[in-house]
């Protein structure tokens, strides 16, 4: 591992991660053809946490958070920290005061694949934060890592500048470069959703609206009135 800290990153346009955010994590997900999640042990620490905003990744070795105070430097309104490590670890890397930090700075959140703790003071902050686990587990401040470069975080490969969506749903990764071809394709979800939501209060089954039941039928399923008949046939 190089150990460099990148100044300069290419970003999405605010209003295009502005609208992802919007759509959420589930939407963003599915409109970019179900990639991007990162593995579900990736929780926010308190519920209603939500945020949308640019990567700054983070590459750190395990039980050691000096990157991460090299990257509060180097990011800027509307970031997101995205903090990998070299091997897992569930030490807590980040709290209440990196975490002042950060919202000083105008950064929206912090996704971590370690640890977290303050989890009260950073509700009271308001600073969103998604974490592989809660620990006091305290750190140390020895070993040189990389800020903006490519990391592997919860399983999703992330690079500098790619919008990153969280919410209760977890967190979604969406490469810069396809970010607004993934709101176009998110808002055209949303509106055939409304449409299937319309039908299904109106007391229409998913069965029909989605037209399952020809595929059924080729995949063997068969009705019977009850066990009795079934017993019988």
């Amino acid at each position: 591992m190089r150990t460099v800290a990148i100044r300069r990153i290419d970003r999405a346009k605010p209003e295009t991660i502005r609208a992802l955010g919007e759509l959420g994590v589930a939407t963003v997900h599915e409109a970019q053809g179900r990639t991007g999640l990162m593995q579900p042990y990736v929780r926010p620490i308190y519920p209603g946490c939500k945020a949308s905003g640019s990567a700054i990744t983070v590459l750190a070795t395990p039980g050691d958070n000096w990157m991460i105070h090299v990257a509060v430097e180097l990011a800027r309104e509307g970031d997101m920290l995205v903090v990998g490590v070299t091997s897992a670890c569930t030490d807590g890397m980040f709290g209440e005061l990196i975490g002042t930090a950060l919202k000083a700075r105008g950064v929206v959140g912090v996704v971590l694949d370690v640890g977290c703790r303050d989890v009260g003071p950073l509700r009271e902050l308001g600073f969103p934060v998604w974490s592989r686990a809660v620990s006091a587990q305290g750190t140390v401040k020895a070993t040189a890592g990389a800020v903006n470069v490519p990391i592997v975080c919860a399983g999703a490969a992330v690079n500098p500048g790619d919008a990153i969506v969280a919410d209760d749903d977890g967190v979604c990764v969406v490469p810069r470069t396809k970010a607004e071809a993934v709101v176009k394709a998110g808002r055209a979800r949303e509106v055939k959703e409304a449409e299937t939501r319309r039908r299904l209060m109106a007391g229409e089954i998913s069965l029909d609206i989605y037209d399952m039941r020809a595929r059924l039928e080729a995949a063997g399923l068969t009705y019977v009135e009850s066990l009795k008949d079934l017993e019988e046939s």
